[in-house]
């Protein structure tokens, strides 16, 4: 391949360990090619086109000379998987996802199902012996691509009369959607190779997209680092009823309570759990469904926490009995999760962080944090009244706001007063709504839906799945008639779920009372208050012998 292109399988050998490339292969890039390279983890084979391949196409196009690499790649790929790209027999089915250097959750595009067309479909169903999954998988590919490709609305392509899953039904939505991206956009190319190169573009594009800008804004990252984009054989969740997908963290998120956490979806794939309108089960539940699996996942959930010495974020798919992993990151959690996963790790002998560490990672004004959080939990400010209806905390805190139904008021809201997005359910393009929010509540979704993680990654309160809640553009409304309007103030519990309407008020609390309820439910804040004033006094001290008497101390 021509040097000047960054592109290199997982396996590839770097000479150096490649979670320290991310300015390079992207965060997760260096994450698929740690796991396979370092770890032997069961990864699907792939490439990453590096990050400098972005910025060269957002500086002057499509760079002459890339499709030759993506072509050789996917021949090697091939070689791999025992299949080819365009196959009439074994077809290579590719997923296309980016990678930046920073986190941003569902902020990117991805593709998934790419390759498939007419005659491969055909294929697929041949060689998986399952006609309904091969046509399920096309009907996904052709969604996805017209919305993430062709930039189609996503409701213009909705079922005129509901989701069904039989062959014929199948086949009949396929042809549907073919004929309707072709009216609203351009048709879907049936060449594999035209299609792998439009989904690259496309997540190159998605980089300088309004939810990304939205996003990058607010947590402080920069315009121009670009995006690099991970090109892998595609693994399916929805092949069968020992199939599935999910997200997992290696510990809760909220509490930092040393547990798996996270949602699992059988036969389904990864876009499914992460959208926010699929019912998801606790990814505990496979404890009994696959047991064979789960042990499997908590080993590789420990081997990933050991070697990364810190919380990690999976996303992994279940398919046919065989357990694959597509990403790992550091994951994102909440001010009380912090302390105590920072304060468990130092007491831990196989990741043992010094107080040095653990004071690093979590800062004074997150402590602060954590404080008010851990008073909020424990029922400093509770609530007598009976919540108007209960979800899922997803994140943390308590806030009362304004009750605003569309992400665009809320982004573009000039009030003083806090609001609180109220949506059916978020997705990326809701992010500057959720940026501008003191909190979110959603009808569906669970513990890792796009709401979720976003809220719990900006600490902002958010309750996910009130199902009772029917969410509309112009309020929310029990079945007994019961509604929520705009405008209206409205009180969310991330800890605890509870919605009410109007203003909850947290009651004045003696400071002895605080320091006795701190101590008791979160003594990981003490001791890490306490390595804080060590560390302090360590520096002050070194300090001051450099400087001696002749400078003051900074």
């Amino acid at each position: 391949m021509p040097d000047r292109f960054p592109v290199y399988p997982f396996d590839h050998d770097h000479e150096a360990s490649p979670r320290g490339l991310a300015e390079v292969l992207g965060g997760k890039g260096a994450g698929l090619a740690e796991m396979t390279s370092v770890l032997g983890l069961p990864v699907p084979p792939g490439f990453t086109i590096g990050i400098p391949v972005c910025r060269e196409y957002r500086s002057g196009g499509w760079p002459e000379g890339l499709d030759a690499v993506l072509a050789e790649q996917c021949i090697r790929l091939g070689e791999k998987t025992g299949s080819r790209l365009g196959d009439d027999q074994e077809p290579l089915l590719l997923a296309v996802r980016s990678g930046s250097v920073k986190s941003m959750p569902g902020m990117l595009d991805t593709v998934l199902d790419l390759g498939l067309n007419p005659m491969t479909v055909e294929a697929l169903a041949r060689s998986s012996g399952d006609e309904v999954f091969a046509w399920d998988s096309y009907r996904r590919f052709l969604r996805m691509y017209g919305t993430t490709v062709l930039g189609c609305v996503p409701e213009a392509l909705e079922p005129i009369t509901g989701r069904g899953h039989g062959i014929d039904v199948l086949r009949a939505e396929v042809s549907r959607l073919r004929a309707r991206i072709a009216e609203i956009a351009r048709p879907v190319p049936d060449d594999p190779a035209l299609q792998l190169r439009q989904a690259v573009e496309a997540v190159f594009r998605s980089w300088d997209s309004p939810r990304a800008r939205a996003y990058r804004e607010r947590e402080g990252i920069p315009g121009d680092l670009g995006t690099a984009v991970n090109v892998q054989a595609m693994v399916f969740g929805n092949r069968g009823d020992d199939s599935g997908t999910g997200v997992v963290f290696t510990r809760d998120p909220s509490t930092g309570e040393r547990v798996p956490y996270g949602d699992f979806l059988p036969r389904a794939q990864g876009e499914d759990v992460v959208a926010g309108g699929a019912h998801t089960m606790p990814v505990a539940t496979m404890a009994n469904s696959m047991p064979g699996i789960w042990r499997e996942l908590q080993d590789v959930l420990h081997r990933l926490e050991v070697h990364y010495r810190d919380m990690c974020d999976v996303e992994f798919t279940v398919e046919r009995g065989s357990l694959y992993l597509l990403q790992t990151r550091v994951g994102k959690r909440s001010p009380v999760a912090a302390v105590r996963c920072a304060v468990q790790m130092a007491g831990e002998p196989k990741i043992a962080l010094t107080p040095a560490e653990a004071v690093e990672r979590v800062p004074h004004a997150l402590r602060l944090e954590a404080r008010r959080n851990c008073l909020a939990e424990a029922g400093f400010g509770a609530v007598t009244r009976r919540p108007l209806t209960v979800g899922l905390g997803a994140s943390p805190g308590r806030v009362s706001g304004r009750a605003v139904f569309s992400a665009e008021d809320a982004a573009e809201d000039e009030g003083e007063d806090p609001i609180v997005l109220v949506r059916p359910d978020t997705s990326p393009d809701d992010v500057a709504g959720m940026a501008a929010s003191a909190g979110v509540l959603t009808g569906t979704g669970g513990l890792v839906s796009h709401a979720a993680v976003v809220a719990r990654g900006w600490g902002i309160p958010a309750v996910v799945g009130a199902g009772e809640l029917r969410i509309g553009d112009n309020g929310a409304e029990l079945a007994d008639g019961t509604r929520i309007e705009p405008g209206e103030i409205v009180t969310i519990d991330g800890f605890t779920g509870e919605v009410w309407r109007g203003t909850v008020n947290a009651e004045a609390i003696a400071a002895e009372l605080e320091a006795d309820i701190v101590a008791t439910r979160l003594p990981e804040l003490v001791t890490l208050a306490g390595w804080a004033t060590e560390s302090a006094l360590v520096y002050h001290n070194r300090t001051w012998h450099k400087l001696g008497d002749h400078s003051r101390i900074e």
